[in-house]
């Protein structure tokens, strides 16, 4: 079968592969419709330090069951289908804990083992999810990274009313702000690139901030009346970013932080006491799938919102590379297959 095929650091080809063993308990997909993620811009360019080479990448896959084992009865040979990447042990602490996302053994799809960038895939059946027929393609696939922003927001508590400051206007943030407001909350999205907090503004985001040309702090107190955000989802992993979190935030506030920062980013516990916040990490996701799936089949969520091109398989090794090196000028690459 052809794959996205990541040799090495910095090596990437469209190339002829084995197609996966058969597994009994799993699933056989054709992909149809796979998105490039940040992770596989990582990878290609070798600062993931979790990923392993070679590697078909790709975690952010939708597609059609092609044959499914003995027995099943939740998914049929024909369904429409988007795929949890998570593959999760079940024995370690998080697991019993139900934290799969948080598995001490967990192996991701184009990270730790073969991901969608290929004709076809096999999965665990309980990781494969169902979706109603009539949505694009390249909107299903939009499932896996919605799920990222569900779960971070999820993690903050956020509540109908509050204000939430979202740092970082990527797909992540962008999507967490339109997830907010289906909660009934006010996002607030704070990002130095003005072309991204227009698309915020076109995707019905109120509140935008440039912190480059405005004092963030000031701003966000004038909007909230002088509390602050309840909730800060910092979703950049800038470290200035993450700083200015605890600043943005109210007394007894909830901070989650989903994005990575490249490095250790100084931080001041004191303020942490003194305004006794709520810090937690938000990872992966969790049981967040059905949900997805629910908001872009009602189109509460725009995911086309974040979606700067569909591009063909084939496409896929020159537009990782170009991304690589211009990144400022894609927000989310969905490859089709034809």
């Amino acid at each position: 079968m052809k794959a996205i095929y990541l040799k090495e650091a910095g090596d990437i080809q469209v190339a002829d592969i084995a197609q996966p063993e058969y597994k009994a308990d799993q699933i056989l997909i054709s992909v149809k419709s796979v998105g490039i993620c940040g992770s596989d811009i990582s990878a290609y360019l070798g600062t993931s330090p979790l990923v392993t080479y070679p590697r078909v990448i790709g975690h952010e896959v939708a597609g059609e069951v092609v044959a499914v084992p003995a027995g099943e009865v939740s998914i049929a040979v024909g369904d429409r289908v988007v795929l949890e990447p998570y593959v999760y042990c079940g024995a370690c602490y998080p697991c019993r804990n139900q934290r799969t996302n948080c598995c001490e053994n967990l192996t991701v799809r184009g990270v730790h083992i073969d991901g969608g960038m290929a004709e076809y895939i096999y999965h665990p059946c309980h990781l494969v999810h169902k979706v109603p027929a009539g949505i694009p393609w390249n909107h299903l696939v939009m499932a896996e990274p919605l799920t990222i922003s569900i779960h971070a927001v999820n993690r903050s508590r956020l509540r109908q009313g509050e204000y939430a400051v979202i740092t970082g206007c990527g797909p992540i943030g962008l999507l967490a702000a339109q997830y907010a407001m289906t909660i009934g909350a006010n996002p607030i999205m704070v990002d130095p690139v003005e072309e991204r907090l227009a698309m915020a503004r076109q995707a019905g985001v109120k509140y935008t901030i440039n912190p480059v040309k405005e004092n963030a702090v000031e701003v966000i107190k004038s909007i909230t009346g002088g509390t602050m955000a309840e909730v800060v989802v910092e979703a950049s992993g800038n470290a200035a970013a993450i700083r200015s979190s605890i600043d943005y935030v109210a007394y007894s506030g909830r901070i989650s932080l989903v994005g990575y920062p490249k490095g250790e980013v100084a931080l001041p516990t004191a303020l942490f006491t003194k305004k006794e916040l709520d810090i937690v990490g938000a990872r992966n996701s969790f049981q967040a799938f059905p949900e997805s799936i629910r908001l872009i089949a009602q189109k509460e969520v725009d995911v086309a919102a974040v979606i700067t091109k569909t591009i063909s398989f084939a496409e896929i090794p020159e537009i990782v590379h170009d991304i690589s090196v211009n990144p400022g000028n894609y927000m989310k690459v969905i490859a089709e297959f034809k």
